[in-house]
């Protein structure tokens, strides 16, 4: 059965695994934060959710990492104007799969959703890494 609740651009709470945390060995993230559900893919014949999911920090990226600014109009509309400054992460990103995470808490509530035209923005700078298959932690155990 298609998820309703969680769709392309949900802001939800998640305990994202950084990449150099995962390098380390760490297979739990240090704290939830807000996370950006860059997509939620249902597969039908397995009735399951992938998700793809970004870090969201209120700390500019630092180094290889690569970032988008997040508008502070987009800031409130995710729920998430609390920050000052925002950064959706797209360097890397956690997939799991929802109904079958240690992880991702499926009986929350989004926070709040990115637009559609700022989703295009995070999508476009998705590709490259995806089309080359890096960045990927993947949380399922």
């Amino acid at each position: 059965m298609a998820n309703k609740r969680f769709d392309d651009g949900a802001i939800v709470d998640y305990p994202y695994l950084w990449g150099w945390q995962s390098d380390q060995g760490q297979v739990d993230g240090d704290k939830s934060r807000p996370a950006c559900l860059a997509a939620v893919i249902f597969d039908a014949r397995q009735d399951i959710h992938h998700l793809v999911i970004l870090a969201i920090s209120g700390t500019a990226p630092k180094g290889a990492q690569s970032a988008i600014e997040i508008p502070s109009l987009e800031l409130r509309r995710a729920g998430i104007d609390t920050l000052k400054q925002g950064w959706v992460t797209t360097s890397e990103y956690n997939y799991d799969v929802l109904e079958r995470s240690y992880y991702f808490e499926p009986g929350q509530r989004p926070r709040g959703h990115f637009t559609k035209a700022f989703m295009r923005r995070i999508v476009e700078a998705l590709r490259p890494m995806i089309a080359a298959k890096t960045g990927r932690i993947d949380r399922r155990e």
